[in-house]
């Protein structure tokens, strides 16, 4: 079996009857159409297996009627699978009693659907504290819970106002603080934001990007969006004909798409815009480790003179970075007679990117930076560095470095 939060395995939905023959059909290589014309079965999902990883956000994508809003109801089990199994903290859904499945809906797991479904006779508040109630909770406990997580999107000044008092952007809001109230380790979220318009829609991606920071929840999301999909989805599992045909990240997507299907998705958007400091990075800059003595300046100088090199990053021994340099103020400092090593005062000191910052941060930096920027790691390890010219050879679609 595979690891992770979510883990499914050779999952199938048949509508209609004898599904057992018809998953059996398919295995011999019946086409899905073959099966309906000859033996009046609808193949929802076919033999699909990902895993997600915990604090993941992973969206499905695919046409309508590609089978990604069945698959996601297999998931939770609101529909019953024909065949396979889906593991969640290792423990199969499919085969969980029904019992335990309402227990697991109730504790750990929520859904945010693109259908506001909010009570409309009840308050903001009562609203946000509803899976709170069902699971049996006092209500001190629920309004304090809902409080805190209507806060966290925006609405606690308006805990007390009825949902139709509100904007369909803050109507969301609650239905995701519904779904946050019961504090799930899970989330699946269909199509929840596409009744938005562009500006309230990404004004909610930007609510769950900031609350995943802290909360890392593991989330599916379905979208029809390609560009919602890369801008909130870790991973990327593209639908066709109840198949998952790839699984990626936004840029392993891009770069090598499976077929014209999964290529005809990013058509129309301009991906460059995704791209990430460290996409964007490359190994252009000479690294000096500063180890407890400092790199020699005219050692560096006469190097970076050898290799037309303008500029040099340092680094301590656990590849921390310590500050730039250019030839320029090395060969300064040489002809003044010092024989200082690259340390202290003689060190610009440049806030390194992080890998995921994205492009138009990274373009605002370079703009009001001289020489090249340094990139660091999700630990704050140097990782690469990225100057103009290397932005520039790769916005224009030219090889990677």
């Amino acid at each position: 079996m595979q690891s992770g939060k979510i883990v499914v395995e050779n999952l199938y939905k048949v509508f209609g009857p004898q599904p057992q023959e018809a998953i059996e059909l398919l295995k011999q290589g019946w086409s899905k159409e073959r099966i309906l014309a000859e033996k009046g079965a609808v193949i929802g999902v076919s033999d699909v297996s990902f895993s997600v990883e915990e604090g993941e956000i992973f969206v499905l994508m695919g046409l309508s009627g590609s089978g990604k809003s069945t698959l996601i109801r297999l998931i939770n089990r609101l529909v019953e699978p024909s065949d396979g199994n889906v593991y969640i903290d290792g423990q199969n859904v499919a085969k969980m009693p029904k019992a335990e499945l309402i227990d697991l809906r109730r504790r750990d797991m929520s859904m945010v659907f693109q259908s506001f479904a909010l009570m409309p006779s009840r308050s903001v508040l009562d609203n946000a504290a509803f899976g709170l109630e069902v699971a049996g909770k006092s209500k001190k406990v629920r309004e304090e819970r809902a409080m805190r997580v209507l806060k966290q999107v925006g609405l606690d000044t308006f805990a007390h106002k009825m949902p139709h008092e509100l904007s369909g952007g803050m109507q969301q809001r609650v239905g995701l603080a519904r779904a946050l109230a019961v504090d799930p380790s899970m989330i699946i979220m269909d199509e929840a934001f596409s009744a938005l318009d562009p500006l309230k829609r990404r004004e909610m991606q930007d609510v769950l990007l900031e609350l995943q920071k802290t909360d890392r929840r593991t989330i599916i999301f379905v979208s029809h969006d390609i560009e919602e999909a890369m801008r909130i989805g870790t991973r990327i599992g593209i639908m066709e004909g109840g198949k998952l045909v790839q699984i990626g990240t936004p840029q392993e997507l891009i770069d090598n798409p499976a077929n014209d299907y999964v290529r005809n998705f990013f058509n129309t958007v301009d991906t460059n815009r995704y791209l990430t400091a460290g996409q964007l990075m490359a190994d252009s800059v000479p690294i000096y480790v500063h180890n407890g003595k400092a790199p020699d300046a005219q050692t560096v100088c006469q190097e970076l003179q050898d290799m037309d090199k303008h500029y040099a990053f340092i680094v301590d021994e656990h590849n921390n970075f310590q500050g730039s340099i250019s030839l320029e103020k090395i060969a300064l400092l040489v002809e003044g007679g010092s024989s200082c090593g690259l340390d202290g005062d003689v060190l610009k000191q440049i806030s390194p990117l992080a890998e995921d910052t994205p492009l138009d941060q990274v373009i605002e930096r370079l703009v009001d930076n001289e020489g090249p920027i340094p990139v660091i790691d999700e630990h704050g390890h140097y990782s690469g560095a990225i100057s103009k010219g290397r932005l520039l050879t790769r916005l224009q679609g030219e090889s990677h470095e």
